[in-house]
């Protein structure tokens, strides 16, 4: 149980609650046994004979039982014949349960469940064991649901004994909390959920022990604001008159009302002495780079410096690109020509030439640089600055925890965190449900950005369909505007990087049956250069291309010379070609909710209306089929990353479950408990304030500390 199931203890096998619960289903007369369903019957043995086969070694127990109605063969084999060559002599009245097969053309039940009546056995015995909720637990090949479930019965001793074995279990919610909340003892869920007499202990039980997971999970959260609050931190408050102002003035827009509000959140945040950690959600292409902007520039005004980290070169050099271009000549502080008040905005990359990268090193540790735009370069040991003072985090799903962890570190004192992300994903959705990150939402678009229709496009089901999205490529074309077609895979083979697979949602069942591997871009480009596409431009974008090739067809499609870029993912962060506005997915199905949705905002990104084709072969019952009705429904990041969150489930949000650590979520899902959880935080929240070292509450902080093992304390402390 250890190795499979990572089971230790006793109390880890309490905690290992039935999936769900079956039923031996009503009581049957021998005569109308229907195949292949479970039934239950009351009859007495006739006749019962042990067979031998396999020249003596194998065994075989056959128990001929009649109701009246009928005669019915039960059959035992190996082990399983002791028992009921024991106690299943003719004569003997029982209640049988199992599933109904044919063996020579005669029904049977295969190793049913089997419980003997005595004479006094009343029609009530007869029906509760007929009614039974049978636990059936979340198993393994090693170990079977009717293994777990024996020995749960163990430690849970005879029925109706089971408070005496479940006494000294440590109970985390106070007694005024469960009175308050009416909520059933731990002994009493404990027992229900193992052994419910009816539907209604199973609803008991789930209600109390979701409670145990809220609670305890909002306990640790609670603790983890209050020392953040703790932590000193630098204010950083822009002076008057000074870079920001100096940038403002520049700005050839107003800020929209949304980015004016955030700004105002983010800087009350930066202004007091410990670490804002706050998470900027916004649509693609809301204008979350330029509030991010806006935050340096102020912890510059501050004396400090800043850093955006960004998933990849091509991004981070497209953000530097971008930066300098809005700040004009504010970014070229100390250089001739450049403003008084500038500062020197520095890229840092893995591939820059060893000058570059000196020159770049000295700029930060002098304090020269204020703000350093870069990749992973930047939490490298040598990286030293002057004075980090916040961390901007682009896209924060492509960035470990480690990562962001290991830039902060590198502040005299804990500098502010920033991250932003424009689909929030499950994990970030699940702590903002439980409510550990400070969260700012951008919900406008800019003045001058599209609307982006999007439409399922069934190429299975309706291959005309498909002969039409080709043409509204061309028609775009046509009009002056150009298009994306993004694949799943490079398709030469040689280590391909599985774009797709690696963001997506894991392999769903019609996935699994849909043997064809992924469209490849490769391939895909071909077919369209020969066929639909023939007469356009069109050329080829992906991850194993040379830097130098790569930023050669990124400037040529940037610059109208290319109508159709055939890619991978690569062009999911940050490409922002305005004229870009249509885009054809292939095996749309392939991709992950937050992935489509990001993909989909490199279109609509000037003042044309954007349009996103998702091309799947999966049939149309079939839930890949509505998780891209959904993407095509909404252009609501939140509400994706809830859909999303809903068909993956949390992973783990106290780690990665991919990790190999178990969920410590059991019973509480975080999108539909949100009401028990939003309770649980006010309740720790109350407790903590009261009592920041829980000396009252022993019982709890023992939870916390099973909860709260090493690695899981210092991913909480990583948020």
């Amino acid at each position: 149980m250890a190795d499979h199931l990572d089971l230790h203890t006793v109390g880890d096998l309490l905690h290992h609650y039935p999936r769900r619960y079956a039923e031996r289903g009503e009581l049957t007369r021998l005569s109308d046994l229907p195949l292949d369903e479970h039934v239950t019957v009351v009859a007495q043995v006739a006749d019962a004979r042990v067979h031998t086969f396999n020249g003596g070694r194998g065994r075989r127990l056959e128990v001929t039982i009649t109701d009246g109605s009928g005669r019915l063969q039960l059959v035992f084999f190996g082990k399983g014949v002791h028992k009921p060559r024991s106690e299943l002599q003719p004569g003997t009245r029982a209640m049988f349960a199992g599933k109904v097969s044919v063996f020579n053309r005669k029904r049977q039940l295969a190793h049913p469940e089997f419980k003997t009546l005595g004479a006094e056995s009343g029609v009530e015995a007869v029906e509760a064991f007929a009614h039974q909720l049978l636990p059936l637990y979340p198993a393994c090949k090693q170990m079977e649901s009717w293994q777990i479930q024996q020995a749960i019965d163990t430690v849970l001793g005879p029925a109706g004994h089971e408070e005496a074995a479940l006494a000294g279990l440590i109970d985390p919610l106070p007694d005024s909390l469960r009175e308050g909340r009416g909520l059933a003892t731990l002994p009493e869920a404990l027992r229900k959920i193992h052994r419910p007499a009816t539907k209604t202990d199973i609803a008991l039980a789930r209600d109390r022990l979701k409670w145990d997971e809220a609670f305890v999970l909002q306990v640790a959260l609670a603790r983890r604001r209050r020392a953040d609050a703790q932590l000193p931190a630098a204010p950083r408050k822009p002076v008057p008159d000074g870079l920001l102002t100096a940038f403002d003035a520049r700005l050839p827009f107003t800020l929209t009302e949304g980015q004016r509000r955030v700004s105002e959140e983010i800087f009350a945040d930066l202004a007091t002495d410990h670490p804002m950690h706050r998470l900027l959600q916004g649509e693609v292409g809301s204008g979350k780079t330029m509030v991010a902007l806006r935050a340096m520039l102020g912890v510059v005004d501050a004396g400090g410096q800043a850093a955006m980290l960004a998933p990849t070169e091509v991004l981070a050099q497209q953000h530097h690109r971008s930066i300098t271009e809005m700040m004009g000549e504010l970014a070229e502080g100390g250089m001739l020509g450049g403003a008084e008040q500038g500062t020197k905005v520095v890229l840092l990359t893995g591939s820059m030439g060893a000058a570059a990268r000196r020159q770049a090193l000295l700029d930060l540790v002098t304090g020269e640089a204020g703000i350093v735009i870069g990749t992973h370069a930047l939490i490298e040991d040598k990286v030293q600055f002057h004075d980090l003072g916040l961390v901007v985090v682009d896209e924060q799903h492509r960035f470990g925890v480690e990562q962001r962890d290991a830039l902060r570190s590198k502040g005299k004192q804990p500098p502010h965190l920033l991250v932003m992300t424009a689909t929030p994903i499950p994990r970030t959705v699940a702590m903002t449900v439980f409510g550990d990150l400070e969260t700012s939402v951008l919900d406008q678009l800019p003045a001058g950005r599209s609307p982006i229709a999007s439409h399922v496009v069934p190429a299975k089901d309706k291959p005309h369909f498909l002969t039409r999205a080709w043409e509204r490529v061309r028609e775009e074309v046509a009009a002056g505007h150009q298009g994306y077609v993004v694949c799943p895979r490079i398709g030469d083979d040689a280590g391909d990087e599985g774009d797709a697979s690696k963001g997506a949602a894991s392999p769903s069942p019609e996935d699994e049956a849909e043997k064809r591997p992924p469209l490849a871009v490769v391939e895909v480009a071909e077919q369209l250069t020969k066929g639909p596409l023939s007469d356009l431009r069109v050329e080829v974008l992906h991850g194993r291309m040379q830097p130098e090739a790569k930023d050669d067809v990124m400037r040529r499609f940037a610059a109208g010379e290319v109508d159709v870029l055939v890619a991978t993912t690569v062009i999911e962060v940050g490409v922002n070609v305005p004229n870009a506005t249509a885009m054809v997915i292939m095996d749309a199905d392939r991709f992950g909710v937050s992935q489509l949705h990001q993909l989909r905002g490199r279109v609509g990104r000037g003042s044309a209306a954007g349009l996103c084709l998702l091309v799947t072969d999966m049939p149309e019952a079939s839930p890949a089929r509505a998780r891209l009705g959904a993407v095509a429904a909404t252009l609501d990041g939140f509400e994706l990353s809830r859909i999303d969150l809903e068909q993956r489930r949390e992973g783990d949000v106290l780690g990665q479950a991919q990790s190999g650590v178990r969920s410590s979520l059991r019973v509480l899902a975080v999108i539909d408990d949100e009401e028990v959880i939003a309770a649980a935080r006010e309740e720790a929240a109350a407790i903590v304030a009261d009592d920041p070292e829980l000396t009252g509450y022993p019982e709890l902080r023992t939870a916390l500390d099973a909860l709260l093992d090493k690695e899981r304390e210092e991913y909480l402390d990583k948020g």
